[in-house]
């Protein structure tokens, strides 16, 4: 065999073996236990990045090693190909998204198979192909028919230049991403998905131990991510009586605003109450007000999520409105806020500064009246500063509060209730966090919504026997709204119930549709005539899902409400679709950044900074090769679009894939952060290169070694004592997927055979390699397939594939012989060597008679022997 590491060529070899055997097809084999690991789709942007190399290098390794211990392992690939940056790509460089999206998923499947990755390709879908989305709309249309889904008006954020509608990531700074404009808020109709009918089921698998489909396998963090996502809250519904009127004399709903509040206890601390722009109240007061008219126009420009009102400045303004306390007929004047949502429950809040941080600030600000009903005990209050106890309602006790005075939270709440229950004017109720999943987008590359729009029959479901609605592939878009809108070959058909000229609609599918049950496809990927079979019924649940923390809310309770939709649609038989969750760290970069006075931050790569470094080595900083420009040096996430990326391909050019791999295994623990470090990716290398030039200069020996374990010597013995306690760590680190520590037991390994010296042990060394090579291969498959087939344990193990795992040999651990320190006084002065099963006496004569002993006893007597068993024992003179 050729003594150099060669890595294009060992690895294109391993590659085309694999494929001749088309290695990694799997079918349902009810012979063996199943394991289906999967990673997150990726979306095809281009290339690959190093977190695309981790997130598969962990899966493949994972694939592997379960499939050498005998299971039928699945690891499919697909493409969440639909999606805005196409459209912005489309936009940019004038082609239609679909050709954009097809030649960047031929290049990056290109690099995955370039990786070695042990992919089941005959499963591949891309979500933008009609055998695909077909299954989309088609699902669709039965949620319509059992209520899951229904058509509804939604805000949404209108560009008036570019006439159409902006996702939120699109508004920047309130304004159009392309168009520059103030952006608007607008009401138009769309389509929901009720996710909120299977809220408590969705909340009770993360947040309650005792639910039989409890999500144990995932971490803590992203249950308590979707527990506080879910946000279930109990409390009190009550209203503000009015005497508010519209134009015609009636009251304006009914004569009650109505709140929610988990403070009922504080409801005596109300100086105001506040209501979205949106609201009938705001309305009516702007109607005679121009100023308040111009800041609810002012607040439609502003965001619409929680996360967004979150962060921005909050601001009001006074209506001139009011509306009465339920409880002690007081006037409470009425502001709009625009931080308040319309979607969010009754679209107006109570303000109660003395109790709630953001009351407190707006109070402040605006001079309304703080008024404390909430008193802890040696505690006192300040209307200067905000203090963690106002707002804590498990400590305090009711102040000021008439007949709730002195009563805790939980009874204050009740007898609250009790009070507006009397006057019909509240009741206790329970309310989400969580909204309905509107799916409906304005926006052309994506599942067309399989409805058509009669004036004659309003909108009907297009029928099933027409599915799929395909979207047209040749558009290119521009950016001045949705192109199916002018798209006359799309938008005009006939009505399916009248026959009357009629138009599809061109809003499409949110994305988040394509990726909550593309794992479900992945096992009937064939099957034409139904959305999921008999494949899903074997595979599923699946057993290891992989993907970063940031899909840890949206993407993750969306899969999990559309595996509920289709349980209870008899499509499958499973409560939850993911057992265990493992989600990687970012991977992360040095980078180099200038913030220029004018404002921004901008990023240099390495090569054009001259590097600064302080005593011990470390990047500190930098500066401009080209003008001297001092430069700042942070450890940051790597992207492009901070000029710290590393493209997988030239490092797979450079050193091989199977370096790649190894790096990002040993770097870190999957879960962690993982830092680059150049210069470990070439001390990964050249452990390969130790591994290979190891078994070109042991070949022949290997070759030739007999099996006769129990011919060796002590140095044989302790060589195999040593492969087989590493073997053991390694088994349970690939257990519990610590694969950083699974590549430190092969580094072990290989120190323990290069350092072995001794003559005619061949049977020791060569069962050493064969464990080496086997616990190594999950990681890098290419070199170790190879050294195996060149060294012929193939001949004997089959090929490495389905190679069986090794197996820990538990005789092999036992020693006829133990070493354990001697101490003289406490201090080290030597080793004692013992039989293994050497009781106290003889351990004790032993060590007194040990020339240390004698030369630091100085002659004196033993007053104590202490024995630590198996590792020490210590002489006290």
């Amino acid at each position: 065999m050729n003594d150099k590491y060669s890595p294009s060529e060992i690895e294109s070899a391993a590659r085309a073996h694999w494929q001749q055997l088309d290695a990694y097809r799997v079918s349902e084999d009810q012979s063996k236990p199943k394991y289906y690991a999967c990673s997150m789709l990726p979306y095809p942007s281009g290339k690959l990045h190093m977190g695309h190399v981790r997130n598969y290098t962990i899966n493949d390794m994972l694939a592997r090693q379960l499939r050498m211990k005998g299971y039928n392992v699945l690891m499919p690939m697909g493409w969440d190909a639909f999606g805005l940056p196409a459209e912005n790509a489309a936009i940019k460089n004038k082609v239609p998204p679909a050709k954009w999206t097809y030649d960047n998923i031929a290049h990056m499947k290109g690099q995955m198979q370039a990786m070695g990755l042990a992919i089941d390709w005959s499963r591949e879908v891309a979500t933008c192909q009609p055998s695909y989305y077909k299954w989309n709309q088609w699902l669709f249309l039965r949620m319509l028919e059992a209520g899951v889904a229904e058509r509804r008006t939604q805000v949404v954020n209108w560009d008036p230049i570019d006439q159409t509608v902006l996702a939120n990531e699109q508004v920047i700074d309130g304004r159009g991403w392309r168009s520059g404009a103030l952006v608007e808020k607008r009401e138009i109709p769309g389509y929901y998905l009720n996710i909120t009918k299977y809220a408590d089921e969705l909340l009770s698998a993360v947040a309650n131990p005792e639910d039989p489909n409890y999500l144990s396998g995932w971490p803590e963090r992203v249950r308590l991510m979707q527990e506080n996502w879910i946000g279930k809250s109990e409390g009190v519904r009550f209203a503000f009586p009015h005497q508010i009127t519209q134009a015609d004399g009636k009251l304006i709903q009914d004569g009650k605003l109505y709140v929610f509040t988990t403070r009922a206890d504080t409801i005596m601390g109300v100086t105001f109450c506040a209501v979205a722009p949106e609201h009938p109240l705001a309305t009516h007061a702007a109607a005679g007000n121009a100023q308040l008219a111009a800041f609810i126009e002012e607040c439609k420009t502003g965001g619409n999520t929680e996360a967004e009102l979150a962060t921005q400045e909050k601001k009001g303004m006074a209506t001139g409105l009011f509306v009465t306390h339920p409880l002690t007929g007081a006037q409470v004047e009425v502001w709009v806020g625009n931080y308040v949502l319309i979607s969010y429950g009754d679209g107006a809040v109570m303000g109660v500064p003395a109790h709630d941080e953001r009351d407190f600030e707006f109070a402040k600000k605006y001079g309304l009246k703080i008024q404390q009903v909430v008193a802890v005990e040696g505690q006192s209050y300040s209307l200067e500063a905000w203090a963690e106890w106002y707002g804590d309602k498990q400590r305090g006790v009711c102040v000021e509060s008439g007949v709730l005075n002195g009563l805790a939270y939980k009874p204050a709440v009740d007898k609250v209730a009790e009070l507006l229950g009397a006057q019909g004017l509240g009741e206790k109720k329970t309310t989400w966090r969580l909204r309905d999943w509107g799916v409906s987008r304005q926006r052309y590359w994506g599942t067309p919504i399989p409805i058509i729009h009669c004036d004659a029959c309003g909108a009907v479901p297009v029928p099933e026997k027409d599915l799929p609605v395909v979207l047209p592939e040749d558009v290119v878009p521009d950016g001045s709204g949705n192109p199916l809108n002018k798209h006359a070959a799309f938008l005009n058909v006939a009505c399916p119930s009248c026959g009357k000229p009629a138009q599809r609609e061109t809003d499409t599918m949110d994305t988040f549709v394509d990726s909550s049950w593309y794992f479900m496809r992945y096992c009937d990927a064939g099957n034409e005539q139904a959305m999921v079979g008999a494949g899903t019924k074997y595979w599923m649940p699946m057993d290891q899902y992989i993907g970063g923390i940031e899909h840890a809310i949206l993407h993750l309770l969306y899969a999990r409400f559309w595996t509920k939709v289709m349980r209870d649609l008899k499509l499958v038989d499973i409560h939850e679709p993911f057992t265990k969750l493992l989600t990687q760290g970012m991977v992360l970069k040095g980078a180099f950044s200038h913030k220029p006075e004018g404002g921004g931050k901008h990023y240099y790569w390495e090569h054009e900074v001259e590097v600064q470094t302080n005593e011990h080595g470390q990047i500190v900083g930098g500066k401009l090769k080209s003008d001297g420009t001092p430069l700042d040096y942070e450890m940051t996430t790597m992207s492009k679009s901070k000029n710290n990326g590393v493209d997988p391909q030239q490092l797979i050019d450079q050193y091989g894939a199977d370096t790649a791999r190894l790096f990002v295994m040993f770097a870190s623990p999957p879960e962690q952060t993982l830092e680059w470090n150049d210069a470990g990716v070439e001390g990964a290398h050249r452990f390969l290169k130790r591994v290979w030039g190891y078994g070109a200069k042991q070949a022949e020996a290997i070759q030739a070694a007999g099996r006769d374990f129990a011919a060796l010597n002590d140095e044989g013995k302790a060589l195999r004592r040593e492969v087989h306690l590493v073997l053991k760590q390694v088994s349970y680190d690939y257990e519990r997927l610590q694969y950083n520590t699974v590549v430190s037991g092969t580094m072990k390994l290989l120190n323990a055979l290069e350092g072995f010296k001794a003559q005619g042990q061949g049977a020791a060394v060569r069962e050493g390699y064969s464990v080496l090579l086997r616990v190594l291969y999950p990681a890098c498959p290419h070199l170790t397939h190879a050294l195996w087939q060149q060294l012929g344990y193939a001949n004997e193990l089959g090929d490495l594939l389905d190679a069986p795992w090794p197996q820990v040999d538990e005789a092999a651990l036992v020693q006829d012989e133990i070493e354990l320190m001697l101490q003289v006084n406490g201090k080290l002065r030597g080793a004692v060597k013992v039989a293994a099963a050497a009781d106290k006496a003889t351990i004790e004569a032993a060590a007194l008679a040990h020339p240390e002993f004698i030369r630091f006893g100085e002659g004196k007597p033993a007053k104590k022997v202490i024995i630590v068993p198996g590792r020490l024992v210590n002489v006290v003179v």
